[in-house]
């Protein structure tokens, strides 16, 4: 055998890695239950787990009343009395399941300190997606809280990748968040995402997680991104369906439309009560002229694309409180209404807004 080639696996290293083992912190002497994770064997009292009205306290009762009302003898004794009999968990993981009982026989000051900067979020992810399982729900809403406060500091930012070592990814905790229904710790990985696809990283995978969880916000925000990036950078991103391209498409052609509409089609804005009759009549055609006027101004400062209607609304929006707050030459766009200008601000505000939150409808499948 040359020194460069890689021996096969033993039978009996292939048998000692399929020997269930004890887990160092959870294979309890005096506990009464033992399950088995994977191939960790854990040891535990049973009362520790039907804590919280969890799923393990409606499948002991079970078990117990089976026992009961059977007659039949079993050689191997009632699961989970021995490490041959264990009860066997599918599709947990023993890290996960490690977290649980950390959880369950913790004492306060770790529990405090999953609170702290020095928070093991590893620990708190795995948490959180067991309890979720296993309906610990007082135990679930803590480490989801634990993770929101985490993630809504400043200086907590998240991985991209799925394999980060140092905590849960960013897309592992959005699967999480949309999993548990946790709205704040969903706005938090959506406020990543957009920094992300405002930088021009991932925004094929913020694309494929959107469409997967049916995130309506994060998708339209990153079909856009992903627009602005041209036909050419489409076409060749291995990670986008075709279908994914043809909405691509669908979404340039609609939002171009929406532009060509815009300029006719002004916010309605709130009127002061000193506005009243042909006082109205004439400030809503100053608005509708100062509208027209800040569109346009906005196109002649900066070349935008044509279809980025978003970045064509922010920067009106920019320009028409520069002219509220006299910032720049108002030129008399302002003349016809003089109770009503400051109100102006909150209706541009408004339909940046309104079109932000309907991005997913223009980049849908073409009939």
């Amino acid at each position: 055998m040359h020194s460069g080639d890689v021996s096969p696996t033993t039978p009996k290293l292939q048998l000692q890695l399929s020997i269930p083992h004890h887990d160092p912190a959870y294979y309890i002497p005096d506990g009464n239950t033992v399950l088995l994770v994977e191939n960790t064997l854990f040891r535990v009292h049973r009362s520790i787990l039907t804590k919280d009205k969890s799923t393990f306290d409606s499948m002991f009762s079970l078990d117990s009343d089976l026992r009961s009302s059977s007659s039949t003898s079993v050689t191997a004794g009632p699961e989970g009395e021995s490490d041959d009999n264990p009860i066997r968990l599918q599709g947990d993981t023993a890290q996960e399941f490690r977290a649980l009982l950390w959880a369950l026989y913790a004492l306060p000051p770790e529990l405090t300190l999953a609170l702290t900067p020095k928070a093991n979020t590893s620990q708190l992810f795995n948490l959180a997606r067991i309890t979720h399982k296993y309906e610990f729900r007082s135990i679930e809403a803590w480490a989801l809280s634990a993770l929101t406060t985490i993630y809504t500091r400043p200086t907590h930012s998240p991985s991209v990748q799925v394999d980060d070592v140092e905590g849960p990814s960013l897309v592992q905790l959005t699967e999480l968040a949309s999993l548990c229904e946790q709205r704040d710790l969903l706005d938090a990985a959506t406020l990543r995402w957009k920094r992300l696809l405002a930088s021009g990283k991932d925004i094929a995978l913020a694309v494929g997680v959107a469409e997967r969880l049916n995130l309506r916000t994060l998708l339209g925000f990153a079909y856009h991104a992903m627009m602005l990036q041209g036909r050419e950078v489409w076409d060749n991103d291995a990670l986008l369906t075709r279908a994914q391209r043809i909405r691509l498409l669908s979404g340039h052609y609609a939002l171009g439309r929406l532009w060509e509409r815009l300029p006719s089609e002004p916010p309605v804005i709130s009127h002061s009560p000193r506005c009243t009759g042909g006082a109205q009549a004439r400030c809503n055609q100053a608005w509708a002229a100062l509208w027209r006027s800040t569109l346009d101004m906005g196109r002649q400062v900066l070349l935008i694309q044509y279809a980025d209607v978003v970045g064509k609304l922010m920067l009106a929006e920019s320009v028409t409180k520069a002219l509220v707050e006299r910032e720049i030459p108002t030129q008399g766009m302002l003349d016809g209404m003089p109770w009503c200008k400051d109100n102006v601000l909150s209706a541009v505000a408004g339909k940046v807004k309104e079109v932000q939150e309907s991005l997913a409808d223009y980049f849908t499948d073409v009939a």
